[in-house]
């Protein structure tokens, strides 16, 4: 049997960036053989998370990023000592976490989608699993 779980070190060189992890996943899935079932990417941190988005246009994750900043900025009013709460709002607003089908051994995003680590509160070492279930 094949193994089927799978952690991933990703080093982050900004203090918010998304990181296009979608390869990661793939790899994930040949290594382990499995042709349907589910790939489950998950993100064991609370400054980062986990989404699916375009990967066409490098400027929709600017955007986003800009999006974040706009509604959870660096400064406000937090009380959480240690002066990262914009970052734990933005990763609880993106999600730990993304589930994608897997079809005739491949990954079912769209054309113009990929999977990314997001990055709040960087740059770090940061970890990410992943989990190919057979089904």
């Amino acid at each position: 049997m094949s193994q089927r779980f799978f952690k991933y070190n990703i080093s982050t060189v900004q203090s918010a960036q998304f990181v296009d992890i979608t390869h990661v996943v793939e790899q994930s899935l040949l290594e382990s053989k499995v042709k349907e079932g589910i790939a489950f990417v998950y993100c064991p941190h609370t400054t980062a998370g986990i989404t699916i988005n375009e990967n066409a246009d490098p400027d929709v994750c600017r955007d986003i990023l800009y999006a974040l900043d706009k509604a959870y900025p660096q400064s406000g009013n937090y009380l959480h000592m240690e002066g990262n709460s914009h970052a734990h709002v933005k990763a609880s607003s993106m999600g730990s976490h993304c589930s994608v089908i897997i079809s005739d051994g491949r990954l079912m995003l769209g054309t113009w989608q990929g999977i990314y680590f997001c990055e709040f509160d960087g740059p770090r070492e940061r970890d990410v699993y992943v989990k190919i279930l057979e089904g």
